[in-house]
């Protein structure tokens, strides 16, 4: 196994090089001097030359307002636990791994004592050895009879895994059977697996879907689990975490059927409240292994923040086009690249633009790929393999190459945009620098709040984390669902008391299983115990993400060839009639879309533009069941909500310039959810006093919405936003920050919490801009807000944070009137 070195967070202070200075674009020279300095960094194979030139640089050096250096560190090796079978301690040295680090020994320690485990260290800190050992231990001490389920977030992760837990077990001598089980599994390996499979890696959907509803075919496998690993459980979180933790109770409820308790095996980037959110998703406690004992080779941080282009404005270089624009330097055949963007439109936006440049920066185009989810399997795989032989020099991608997937040694990321949180961060950190070599991670802000406050505050990137992973397995939707999913697998049966065993401690599970007996008729309860009568299959029509399952295939139109595909939501604004749907820098027209039937077709065209949808949303209230007030001033609710949300236009593009080159209408039907929703709310006379208007509200409300994911484990597009400057439910100005699933993915109940220190850190954000009116690092552009909608937006947010908090005390929580 590889010694792949941890991106463990730096220790050094800070160091600012520049406290201000606008670039202006008419500086040729220096233009000029970025082309020098990029064929002479092309030359060098150094990360430490490479970074000197950035700080030096006369036209990008300026841009650079934060450097932090993380020396190389010698890691903490000690001997191998004392309980671990010297067959597999000596397997493991002749891999060249003579001692584990100290964190993969207390790991081994704890799972060998029979305990769960959750080991949460950096990106390529060793974690796949943590529960390796133990599994082989379990294989040889049975010799075989044990069996094994590993879990992974993805496909291709699963994949790659399977090849070396192969290789372990060659090299054992063991004529064991372990291959992944997806969708894409020949029937033959199928058998095998549930006849004498010892070790079974998917993913949560086949879980879901393909082995707990036909567990009778799986009985072996029930029967002897000893362990069940779970990889990048920080993952697990929103709808999706919620249903992954009931399909996780279900699993257990199965084998605990065939007589069987198996350990967890966890393993996470690092997280807010480890503990809890084990907790939350296994519903057991669990061992915490969280001191890294790798060792790391030297680790350059950097935060590039755009040149200003107007100090008015506040408008700043657009972050895809400086990412262009570095790219003169750090890419070149001497080293490997990796760009994470945060849209799929970005990917194939800047891989475009670096095929385009490929001969400027010592490239051909084909060592510049693109990466993403869409693109089929097979061209997937394709780039992965690229990456790992070195022939694929730059790589653009969103976090489909974020997890633990192996794409070999890279030297250079570049993250156009924070990720989202700080887990994220990391994960993309970690994908350069593996196996004791030097790297360089350059974050660059766009104008966006959350980047410009990090511009600001980049210590909160190497602090303990502050977001808080939502995740709520007794969600009265999630819950449902896989109550009928378990009913189907095994009958449920009441206990003397009244209570439900086997499926968490929610004390929901009676009521919910009554009801879809009495009301929906999917289960008929005789003598305590409720059956599944029932047609359907349950678990094929219900989805984890928590929206529709069905996904739409993108075809070429002449050949009916199939190019790529999207989940159903961003169908709305991706492969509408018009759209321009792009694939690593080839562009396709949609000529049609099959909404009903889930296909759009598109011709291949040569254009200069991309599109962008834009979408208008209704909400209304359905039910509130929390609040709390700062009486005579604000109050805040908690409820559920119906949100409807319409794609409506998308407008034209243009490449390089960004300039709007034309408009089109939308029609398609509209998408209806009901979620959960925080809601903000202003007595009037605070809202007469403070004159607020319309724009300033909304304003406010995007500033809000934005700087979330800094407290949130969520992306911004998680969260929607409706401000209603006089809302039909409470007849005063209301704000609305809804979960944007099904059902609701556990912010809302967060964002109540956290109300406060999201207000604070808008109003830090605010303060801190320079611009005068507005702009899209704050409240957004003056022409959106008014000329006083940033002023205005300030005084609100400076009341609103001024004096003490709410309480819950004397508020009456009501439902709306029938």
């Amino acid at each position: 196994m590889s010694r792949d070195p941890a991106p463990v967070p730096p220790t050094d202070p800070l160091t600012p090089l520049h406290s201000g200075g606008a670039l202006r674009r008419d500086d040729d020279k220096s233009a000029d001097a970025t082309q020098g300095g990029a064929r002479r960094a092309r030359a060098s194979s150094s990360v430490e030359e490479l970074v000197e030139r950035l700080r030096s640089d006369a036209a990008l050096g300026r841009n650079f307002s934060r450097w932090r250096v993380a020396p190389q560190r010698a890691p903490q090796a000690v001997d191998w636990p004392a309980a671990l079978d010297p067959r597999i301690v000596e397997l493991y040295r002749r891999r060249g791994v003579e001692r584990p680090y100290a964190h993969q020994a207390r790991a081994i320690e704890h799972a060998l004592a029979g305990r769960d485990v959750l080991v949460t260290t950096p990106t390529a800190s060793g974690k796949t050895l943590c529960y390796t050992a133990p599994v082989l231990q379990s294989l040889l001490a049975s010799r075989g009879q044990a069996r094994a389920l590993w879990m992974f977030p993805t496909k291709a992760l699963s994949q790659d895994q399977s090849s070396n837990l192969n290789r372990a077990i060659s090299d054992l001598g063991e004529p064991w059977h372990s291959f992944t089980y997806d969708g894409d599994t020949s029937p033959s390996i199928r058998r095998t697996l549930r006849e004498r499979g010892q070790v079974v890696l998917t993913n949560p959907w086949m879980l879901h879907t393909g082995i707990l509803p036909h567990h009778p075919k799986w009985a072996d496998l029930f029967r002897r689990l000893e362990y069940v690993v779970i990889d990048e459980v920080h993952t697990l979180c929103g709808v999706f975490g919620s249903n992954v933790a009931g399909v996780l109770r279900r699993l257990m409820r199965i084998a605990a059927h065939y007589g069987a308790r198996p350990r967890f095996l966890l393993s996470s980037a690092t997280l807010h409240d480890p503990l809890g959110h084990a907790r939350a998703l296994v519903g057991r406690e669990v061992e915490l292994v969280d001191q890294d004992g790798s060792g790391s080779g030297a680790r350059h941080f950097a935060v590039y923040n755009p040149p200003l282009l107007d100090d008015v404005a506040g408008l700043r270089a657009n972050a895809l086009e400086e990412a262009r624009r570095l790219a003169q330097q750090i890419c070149g055949p001497a080293h490997q690249t990796i760009f994470f963007v945060n849209r799929r439109t970005a990917v194939e936006v800047l891989t475009r633009y670096l095929k385009e440049a490929a001969g400027e920066l010592g490239l051909r185009p084909e060592e510049v790929r693109g990466y993403r989810g869409g693109y089929l399997p097979d061209l997937r795989r394709e780039i992965e393999q690229g990456l790992r032989r070195g022939e694929v020099k730059v790589v653009v991608s969103t976090n489909a190459l974020e997890l633990g997937i192996d794409i070999g040694a890279l030297d250079v990321a570049v993250l156009v945009g924070y990720p989202g949180n700080q887990a994220s961060f990391w994960q993309r950190a970690g994908r350069v620098g593996r196996r004791a070599r030097a790297s360089l991670t350059v974050l660059i802000a766009r104008s966006d709040p959350v980047d410009q406050y990090l511009a600001a505050h980049p210590e909160y990137l190497f602090a303990a984390p502050r977001e808080r992973t939502a995740l709520d397995p007794d969600n009265l939707v999630t819950l449902s669902e896989q109550l009928k999913c378990a009913a189907f697998e095994l009958p449920f049966r009441e206990e003397d008391d009244g209570s439900v065993r086997g499926f968490g401690p929610s004390s929901n599970v009676p009521g919910i299983l009554d009801y879809l007996a009495e009301e929906s008729q999917l289960l008929q309860k005789r003598e305590r115990t409720w059956f599944w009568i029932a047609d359907a299959y349950p678990a094929h029509h219900v989805s984890l993400a928590g929206n529709e399952p069905d996904n739409v295939l993108v075809l070429d139109s002449e050949t009916d060839k199939a190019i790529g595909e999207i989940d159903r939501e961003g169908s709305l604004t991706a492969v509408h009639e018009g759209a321009i749907y792009q694939v690593e820098g080839r562009t396709w027209k949609i000529e049609r879309f099959d909404y009903a039937n889930r296909r759009a077709y598109a011709r291949e065209v040569d254009t200069d533009y991309y599109t962008e949808a834009e979408t208008d949303t209704d909400l209304r209230v359905l039910r509130l069941e929390q609040a709390a007030q700062r009486a005579g001033d604000y109050a805040i609710f908690r409820g559920e909500v119906h949100v409807t949300t319409q794609a409506t236009l998308f407008k034209k593009v243009r490449f390089y310039t960004r300039e709007s080159v034309g408009a089109g209408q939308i029609h398609l039907p509209a998408e209806e959810i009901d979620t959960e929703a925080f809601a903000l709310v202003l007595e009037e006379d605070v809202a007469a006093r403070l004159e607020l208007d319309g724009a300033t509200w909304h304003g406010l409300g995007m500033l809000v919405r934005r700087v979330a994911p800094l407290y949130l484990r969520c992306q911004p597009q998680d969260l929607g936003l409706s401000c209603q400057i006089r809302s039909a439910h409470f007849s005063r100005p209301a704000l609305f920050l809804y979960d944007r699933m099904h059902g609701g993915a556990g912010l809302s109940p967060v964002v109540f919490r956290a109300h406060r220190e999201l207000l604070g850190a808008a109003l830090e954000v605010a303060r801190a801009c320079p611009c005068r009116d507005g702009c899209p690092a704050c409240v957004g552009p003056a022409d959106e807000v008014g000329p006083l909608g940033k002023a205005g937006a300030l005084r609100v947010l400076e009341h609103l944070v001024d004096g003490p908090g709410p309480t819950s005390a004397g508020i009456d929580v009501f439902d709306p009137p029938s």
